[in-house]
Parts: structure tokens; sequence; C-alpha cells
């Protein structure tokens, strides 16, 4: 995206006007919305599935003994 190096400052000058980043900030959100809309319009529909068939499982070391 940005492969310019950037240069930082220790003095009190300011490079962006709130302006500019202001539009900077549009454009990127804009850029954002549009990136989503297309990944949403490219998404399937799932179909769905059966229920799931019972299963009974073992656990280990749950066996008790009921003595009476």
């Amino acid at each position: 995206m940005n492969n310019q190096q950037m240069e930082l400052g220790f003095n009190a000058t300011k490079l962006a006007t709130p302006a500019g980043r202001r539009e900077r900030r549009i454009t990127r959100g804009a850029w954002w919305f549009a990136h989503m809309r297309q990944i949403v319009d490219r998404a399937m529909d799932w179909s769905a599935t059966g229920p799931a068939r019972p299963e009974q499982t073992w656990l280990p070391g749950a066996n008790r003994q009921v003595r009476v």
C-alpha cells in the first residue's frame, strides 16, 4: 500500500492538515465498504443440513459400579 519511507521529526510542524486527514479517512472508508460489499456479493449460500444423528460416547474413567 505505502512503499515510501516515513520521516519522523521532533519539531512541532504539522505535516497534514485536518481537512486532508479527513479526506484520506473518507477515501479509506469508501474503499473499505466497497471491498466489504464485493465480499458479501461473492458470498455463496450454504444449504442447511439435516439434524445430527444421535451418538453415544464412552467417557474413560467414568464407569462406576453401584453396590447394594
